[in-house]
């Protein structure tokens, strides 16, 4: 009995600990909730272009937590960007996998 409530406080904790990072603590500018590092990709900087509208996504981001990668091909207008704390690009997706929060480093970095 007391191995497995050990187990699932193991297992419930590390889903709680996932979500308590900068991330779970961001809206998107629509005032949805950015959620974990299990909803996001950091992009390779190499497939992240900042055009004239915005930015152009083209290339992987691997999704944090899980190290699987994903490939995304999208537009992101620059109002919707918001200031990345960490420096990086990441991508939040929402379950159905439409983009939910976009975070960019300042220009210039």
């Amino acid at each position: 009995m007391i191995r497995n409530t050990l187990a699932a406080l193991l297992m419930f904790g590390s889903t709680a600990l996932a979500h308590d990072n900068w991330l779970s603590k961001q809206r998107s500018p629509a005032g949805e909730w950015c959620c974990g590092v299990g909803d996001c990709a950091v992009m390779d900087p190499k497939s992240v272009t900042l055009t004239s509208r915005g930015y152009w996504l083209n290339g992987w981001g691997t999704i944090a937590g899980s190290g699987l990668r994903e490939f995304y091909r999208e537009g992101v207008p620059e109002p919707e960007a918001m200031p990345s704390p960490d420096g990086a690009y990441w991508r939040c997706k929402r379950p159905d996998g439409t983009r939910r929060c976009f975070f960019s480093p300042p220009p210039n970095t």
